[in-house]
């Protein structure tokens, strides 16, 4: 059953709760990985369709200067909201929000050169709900285990999380 586009972040923590963790409050990479994908399977209303870009993931890793340049690792939903004013404009954008769940980890040396890896994301993808979306996190999930710095940031325990529902434009 779909859920609002509103109601997001409080869906993925419903997950994340039924495999007994706590939103801000993760601890193991691998659990908070399977909630996320059992997230992207869940339908949205109130967005664009897939010919526009309207439910798209990402996987994002680094150092910002938010979490205190701490390495990191989120975990992105991005839907597109449709609004129906305005859409006769056309320079009509819709807007785009973010459901995240970014964790943070404490230094290591196994990851002490994170930045200084060629990609910092994988790339938004759209593909659309069901089996080719769990195939594409299936290439994601290859991609991030083929960096030594990633595998292990993986393998370690995050020091806090945060889940959150953001505009992003």
């Amino acid at each position: 059953m779909p859920i609002p586009w509103q109601a997001g972040a409080d869906a993925f923590a419903r997950i994340l709760r039924r495999r007994g963790v706590e939103p801000d409050a993760v601890r193991d990479v691998e659990v908070a990985w399977q909630a996320f994908c059992e997230f992207l399977q869940v339908g949205v209303e109130g967005i664009e369709g897939p010919d526009d870009d309207g439910d798209g993931f990402i996987v994002q890793w680094g150092r910002w200067d938010w979490n205190g340049d701490r390495p990191a690792l989120s975990f992105g939903r991005r839907l597109a909201v449709s609004a129906a004013h305005g859409r006769d404009d056309p320079a009509w954008q819709p807007e785009y929000w973010h459901v995240e769940l970014q964790l943070v980890f404490a230094e290591d040396p196994a990851w002490v050169d994170l930045g200084s890896l060629a990609r910092q994301d994988t790339g938004f993808r759209f593909d659309g709900i069901g089996g080719s979306r769990a195939t594409a996190l299936g290439e994601i999930r290859s991609l991030l285990t083929s960096y030594p710095q990633l595998a292990a940031l993986w393998q370690a325990e995050p020091l806090r999380s945060d889940l959150a529902l953001e505009c992003a434009g």
